[in-house]
């Protein structure tokens, strides 16, 4: 009688076979379309008659060298990764063709389906894990893991210590590969689109040519028990329309999560900014707005709810005179003779909003911030679905960290992000980008709190503890300006802890309060030290 099992296992082995010279003929076509085209129209520098010294040459070459070198790693990379799946594939093969008893063919084909399937099973929980699609309910702030930015040529970073930067440049070369071949990965991804890359909102998709040049910013994050989710936002030169790409490595290859295009040119942002005196700072938040939001960008409305009267004729004027001198009407000022609630004050500007649901922008005084801001702010809030909340970069007290200049250099010569200029405010919450229905939807603030600080982490738990995804990142491009903070007897114990802490972190960096702290030391030891000069001098 016949064995059956000789010719199962001839097919197996030819599967096999089929495989692996289709992974072959795959690597081979990968590296026919990654070789780059002899460009024959360059003409060597030196040939035409100009002047060329030996740095020059060198640098080409080391410039040469440097993007080739980068190539190569990527391509060996991806070799890696294609030998790393034929492996696991052949892995697979030899398990089934070791089975004892098999059911026949058709249960081979059974099992065949049924091992690939219970990877991606496993690999999609993956990216339900990460939070790509919906947020994952968290018992407190200190559960979510924020998220990483970059460019580039930069990263921002959280987590500094007492040796790393709050700005990574340049960036170190591990993560400079990772990042690059993220970048390589996402532009694959939106030249050559599959036909299940939509555009939101039934807009058709343009084949435009994206290049790294048109990579705008990106954010990354690892998580130790799924993987590292990447969300990166490309856009052409003077283009409100972006392209947006998700990426995820669950501790293995890149998988391609989605590929949309995000259309920002009608998305206005209600900038809602609660206040009670201060009235020069809030003439510097208006030059800072005339620049950014009316001069540049203009789908802004300024909400302003100011409390009591001192100071209210001065806001009202400098709002006019806005009005006037750039013909923009776009602002709405809402006097409250209430103490002042920051929470209480942001709900009223909230609920005042009559015109459908719109994007806001809770904001304060002091806050500085750049076009670049508001198209990060309107790229990762989305109603229903998704909040943002920025890490500002909140600089130190300008009389320290310049105290050995007579002046302090003007503000926009302090946004810098240096180690001893500020720090990343991550204990703060209070800067968020969420939609009105959204804010509407999950209750708004406890107005129960008054004065400082405690009311923006109860909304920010409200959202953890929802649905909504949560994403935190630092930005480059917002600054917390400092200002002298006075804590009030009325507060709580735990919200006159907070404004105390709040207070000592924001004065100077670790080094600077140190020299501080050991002055005297210091000018005792200047004093030796120019006396024994002068000793020397007169022997």
């Amino acid at each position: 009688m016949p064995r059956r099992g000789l010719p199962l296992q001839g097919r197996v082995r030819w599967l096999f076979l089929g495989l692996f010279l289709l992974l072959v003929l795959l690597l081979f076509a990968y590296l026919l379309e990654c070789t780059p085209p002899a460009d024959v129209s360059l003409v060597l520098p030196g040939l035409t008659g100009e002047n060329y010294g030996k740095e020059y040459y060198q640098a080409l070459l080391q410039e040469q060298e440097e993007r080739h070198l980068n190539r190569a790693a990527s391509l060996k990379r991806q070799i890696a990764q294609l030998k790393q799946e034929l492996q696991e594939m052949s892995e697979k093969l030899k398990l089934l063709q070791d089975k004892k008893e098999l059911p026949g063919v058709q249960g081979l084909a059974e099992t065949k389906d049924q091992e690939p399937g219970d990877l991606l099973e496993y690999l999609h929980s993956q990216i339900d894990k990460a939070e790509v699609n919906t947020g994952a309910r968290l018992p407190s702030e200190y559960a979510l893991v924020p998220f990483e930015s970059f460019t580039s040529s930069k990263v921002y970073q959280l987590e500094m210590g007492l040796t790393r930067h709050p700005e990574e440049k340049p960036v170190r070369k591990d993560r400079r590969d990772e990042l690059v071949e993220v970048i390589e990965a996402a532009l694959d991804i939106i030249n050559n689109p599959d036909e299940e890359d939509g555009v939101e909102e039934d807009v058709p998709m343009q084949r435009q040519t994206y290049t790294e040049g048109h990579f705008t910013e990106g954010l990354y994050r690892t998580e130790r028990d799924k993987g590292t989710l990447y969300e990166l936002f490309f856009a052409k030169e003077d283009s409100s329309s972006f392209r947006h790409v998700t990426l995820f490595r669950p501790f293995g290859p890149l998988m391609k999560v989605r590929s949309t295009s995000v259309e920002t040119s009608g998305m206005i942002i209600n900038i809602i900014v609660p206040l009670a005196g201060r009235v020069e700072t809030f003439s510097q938040f208006l030059h800072n707005f005339r620049e950014v939001c009316i001069q540049q960008d203009r789908r802004v409305h300024l909400t302003v709810v100011y409390f009591g009267q001192d100071g209210l004729q001065e806001v009202t004027s400098s709002l006019e005179k806005m009005s006037r001198e750039e013909s923009f009407s776009n602002y709405t000022l809402i006097p409250v003779d209430e103490e002042f609630s920051r929470g209480r004050g942001l709900d009223i500007g909230a609920h005042a909003w009559k015109k459908g649901d719109v994007l806001m922008f809770f904001c304060d005084v002091d806050i500085h911030f750049t076009l670049e801001f508001l198209n990060t702010c309107r790229l990762h809030a989305a109603p229903n679905k998704k909040v943002f909340y920025p890490v500002v970069f909140s600089l130190y007290n300008p009389a320290i960290v310049y105290g050995n200049l007579e002046l302090a250099p003007p503000i926009e010569l302090q946004l810098i992000h240096k180690k001893d200029a500020g720090f990343w405010r991550d204990f703060g919450f209070g800067m968020t980008c969420q939609y009105r229905s959204d804010f509407l939807n999950i209750g708004g603030f406890d107005l129960e709190v008054k004065g400082w600080g405690v009311e923006d982490v109860h909304l920010y738990r409200k959202y953890l503890r929802s649905d909504l995804i949560v994403t935190r990142t630092p930005v480059s491009s917002l600054f917390h300006l400092w200002h002298e903070k006075q804590c009030a007897d009325e507060l709580t114990p735990e919200q006159y802890r907070m404004c105390i802490q709040s207070k000592a972190m924001n004065e100077a960096s670790h080094s600077h309060l140190g020299m501080l702290v050991f002055r005297e030391e210091i000018e005792a030891h200047l004093r030796k030290q120019a006396f024994k000069t002068q000793s020397k001098t007169e022997d």
